[in-house]
């Protein structure tokens, strides 16, 4: 199991920079929230994710240790279920760029603009 040796949130609680192997990873809070692997979002099942609209300003207003395997990530929009591993983490750090496009996709398709878009 790969584990980060440093976990730091910036002043502004919107981004999140986890270390893995030496290399600094920043990922937002946006790109967290929405990649979430809580129910709410990812569903029960393949093919039951929701598409989440909206978070593009969502901040992270606490980090609570779980057990030496996760991180669960309290957002300022009242998401608290998802517990990070450590190994979705690591997941969302080193796929970040094709999983940003994918959901940008997600969100035209869906008729959502997004400032990045």
């Amino acid at each position: 199991m790969i584990t980060p040796s440093n976990i730091t949130l910036n002043k502004d609680k919107n981004l999140l920079t986890l270390t893995f192997e030496g290399v600094d990873y920043p990922l937002s809070a946006e790109f967290l929230r929405v990649y979430s692997p809580s129910a709410e979002v990812v569903g029960h099942g393949p093919g039951q994710e929701t598409l989440q609209l909206g978070k593009e300003n969502v901040k992270i207003d606490r980090i609570e240790p779980t057990g030496n395997y996760a991180i669960i990530l309290f957002f300022n929009d009242g998401h608290d279920t998802g517990i990070y591993s450590w190994t979705h983490l690591h997941k969302l750090a080193t796929n970040q760029s094709t999983l940003w496009s994918t959901y940008l996709k997600r969100l035209k398709e869906a008729g959502h603009s997004h400032s990045q878009l």
